[in-house]
């Protein structure tokens, strides 16, 4: 019988991984709002509304759940609803079947460490967020760890990749961030979010010990103008313009991601240079040659 995977909230990571694991064998379902936005896909589609119990009593059992749903907006009331609601309604739903899941991944962020002083963090650092959506980020995470069911909480950097070009396209308007003071960044491609997910899931489907936290964060954290000039030079644009007041706001961190590497993943883009190369090159941002 097939490994039945269920992805919530199947958006573009969760789609990247749905592919995947159709590779590996799996039936996968994909489960969201809207499910009009998975034709084509090859996934199972079922319409799903966290708030909505009845809903959830629709959802398949399933081997492997995957939670990696995103808040409708950027506010307290739609954080609480799609990371520590939405995540408890789904719990307790599946502890209560016949068949619970043998794992269920929740996809978190990095933004939960409050660290800004260019600090190395991994999995033991101390977490304590000081916004709304940190602290509700980290509630969601706790109650997964403290539920029956087993569970692994994945913490992704900033993500990007195809449609992610936010950074690309601020370079590309001759924008950059000032080399001094340093401020680190840190980054993971989509490709590899949906590849260190599938790596965890075929350990635990092949019976080996999982840790409930990992980071999923690439192997350099850089400084944010390194990587700028390094786009500029690609994208063969002059900067103009230093951007000042966002970084203000910016924690300044460095991810460790030595127990996702323990575990055995590797990389597809171990630095932004392999992975914006990539952007660069699918998305058309590259000049012509002359």
């Amino acid at each position: 019988m097939k490994t039945t995977t269920l992805i919530l909230g199947c958006g573009d990571i969760g789609m990247a991984l749905g592919r995947e694991l159709l590779e590996a064998g799996h039936r996968v379902v994909g489960a969201r709002r809207n499910v009009r936005a998975l034709e084509g896909s090859g996934l199972e589609a079922v319409a799903v509304d966290l708030a909505d119990p009845a809903t959830l009593t629709e959802l398949p059992d399933a081997d492997i759940l995957v939670y990696v749903v995103s808040a409708d907006r950027f506010d307290e009331e739609a954080y609480r609803a799609a990371y520590p609601d939405g995540l408890k309604a789904v719990l307790q739903e599946f502890s209560g079947r016949d068949r619970p899941p043998r794992r269920v991944f929740f996809v978190s962020s990095t933004s939960v460490y409050a660290q800004r002083d260019r600090e190395e963090v991994d999995e033991t650092s101390p977490a304590e967020p000081s916004g709304f959506s940190g602290t509700l980020m980290c509630e969601a995470e706790q109650a997964l760890l403290d539920h029956e069911l087993p569970g692994t909480v994945v913490r992704f950097s900033g993500i990007y990749g195809p449609g992610r070009d936010r950074l690309i396209r601020q370079v590309g308007e001759g924008r950059i961030a000032p080399p001094s003071p340093v401020m680190y960044s840190n980054r993971i491609h989509r490709d590899d979010c949906a590849g260190a997910l599938a790596h965890l899931i075929g350990l635990a489907l092949a019976g080996e010990p999982l840790e409930t936290l990992y980071l999923g964060s690439d192997c350099e954290p850089a400084p944010l103008h390194e990587v700028m000039a390094w786009l500029a030079k690609q994208l063969k644009v002059d900067a103009t313009e230093t951007i000042q007041s966002p970084l203000r706001r910016r924690a300044s961190k460095r991810c460790s991601n030595a127990r996702l590497l323990e575990s055995g993943y590797r990389f597809r883009y171990p630095s932004f240079r392999e992975g914006y190369a990539q952007v660069l090159k699918a998305g058309g941002f590259l000049p012509a040659k002359a």
